[in-house]
């Protein structure tokens, strides 16, 4: 599985129904099993950011669909990176030569 991680902020609409915040939360982690996904954090930040996710799925199509279908909500805009494990940058790194 690849690890993703999510740094995401509310829309208009997202924003006028943030009491529902945490049920949303839920439905979105039920929505990235429907991806092969799964969403193994979540935080409500400060800052320019109003939430980080991670989630782990097994390839960037996967993840990317998910982040649509996500986005298609109306509730959040996603930006989406792809994060390595150091065990990961170590395979990468060794083909520098």
């Amino acid at each position: 599985m690849a690890t993703y991680i999510a740094l995401c902020t509310f829309t208009d609409q997202g924003i006028r129904a943030i009491k529902n915040s945490a049920e949303r939360a839920d439905a979105v982690k039920e929505l990235a099993a429907k991806f092969g996904a799964t969403m193994t954090q979540l935080y409500w930040t400060m800052g320019q950011y109003d939430l980080i996710a991670t989630i782990d799925a097994p390839d960037d199509e996967s993840a990317t669909a998910f982040a649509l279908a996500t986005a298609s909500g109306g509730n959040v805009r996603l930006q989406t990176l792809r994060a390595f494990s150091r065990t990961e940058l170590a395979g990468i790194t060794s083909r520098l030569g």
